[in-house]
């Protein structure tokens, strides 16, 4: 099976998060992210826009009763860049997540364009 896009993961906010979660949830993280890679329409059960946000997204995982939630924004159509991650303990996104998965979201773009005029 193709790639209709590829996961990248911005500084090291993403690793230390997965690194944190047990082995058997790290695979189920894995493996939902190889699902965004490559189905070409990805289901709103994995991926799903942050309402109120230019352009942040989360991906879901779901393992026995943990609801885990990524961040992550695309970069043009093809690449998705992991921001953040955190247990969801409550019905809504909190507030505090959100807010600091834009500010990593903005500092990505802001490298990359700090890269691009170097």
């Amino acid at each position: 099976m193709g790639k209709y896009r590829t996961v990248i993961a911005f500084q090291d906010y993403f690793e230390r998060f997965l690194d944190e979660q047990p082995q058997k949830v790290q695979a189920k993280i894995l493996q939902i992210l190889r699902i965004v890679e490559e189905i070409a329409t990805i289901p709103e059960t994995y991926l799903k826009h942050i309402e109120g946000t230019n352009g942040l997204y989360e991906i879901r995982v779901s393992f026995g009763r943990n609801r885990l939630r990524i961040f992550c924004c695309f970069d043009e159509e093809k690449l998705v860049v992991l921001l953040s991650g955190f247990h969801k303990k409550t019905q809504k996104t909190p507030q505090k997540e959100i807010k600091k998965a834009v500010q990593y979201m903005n500092d990505y773009f802001d490298s990359k364009t700090q890269t691009n005029e170097n």
